[in-house]
């Protein structure tokens, strides 16, 4: 026999890049297809076909559907939802500002908004992806605003806040009512931030 190795059959190896790479394809794939098809229309199927992989590898990297949707959330909605960590680092005079400031960065920085735009437009389709999309907020983002406050009422106040910003938001970035839509955002901030920091640390 020659000292020729021979090649074992089955499946190669998959190394962690590899692993990491086909778990970004698929969330790429997956925040586009709930994008364009919302979430009711996007399958587990559809999803691996648009990633280029099979699609008993979507559930095995994440599971159903939903979690999926999860994953494509919290990838989509990061950058908002670091907002507790950028409040961390003044005074809670003006959080209010700070929050306001933060959230709108967020929104017009295309590079940000449309992945976001894309997420809240299932979740306001469909409720399994509102429920997602709603535990996800109180999680990493409602609750961790509360934590800064020294206030009985914390949560309420957090939640007001968001309402507050989420509201306009959507009148700006995904409804599109003028003259809101087209006003400068300096201005907006302007107007908004107060009533934010009402909200946060008012009577």
């Amino acid at each position: 026999m020659s000292g020729v190795t021979a090649r074992k059959r089955g499946r190669p190896r998959r190394t962690e890049s590899d692993a990491a790479g086909t778990r970004g394809r698929i969330l790429v794939a997956a925040r586009e297809e709930f994008a364009e098809r919302g979430y009711e229309k996007t399958s587990v199927r559809g999803i691996a076909k648009a990633a280029g992989v099979d699609s008993a590898l979507v559930h095995h990297y994440f599971g159903t559907k939903e979690q999926v949707f999860e994953a494509a959330v919290e990838i989509a909605a990061a950058p908002a939802l670091s907002a507790p960590a950028a409040l961390a680092e003044g005074p809670v005079e003006d959080i209010g500002e700070r929050l306001t400031r933060f959230i709108f960065g967020v929104w017009e920085n295309p590079a940000t908004r449309m992945p976001l735009l894309a997420i809240v437009r299932s979740a306001v389709n469909n409720e399994t992806a509102a429920t997602v999309f709603r535990r996800l907020v109180a999680a990493q983002l409602l609750r961790r605003i509360a934590d800064q406050l020294d206030l009985p009422d914390a949560e309420l106040r957090a939640e007001l806040a968001a309402a507050q910003l989420v509201g306009t938001a959507m009148l700006r970035y995904v409804i599109k009512v003028e003259p809101l839509a087209s006003t400068d955002i300096e201005q907006i901030i302007a107007r908004v931030a107060p009533v934010v920091q009402s909200h946060l640390t008012g009577p």
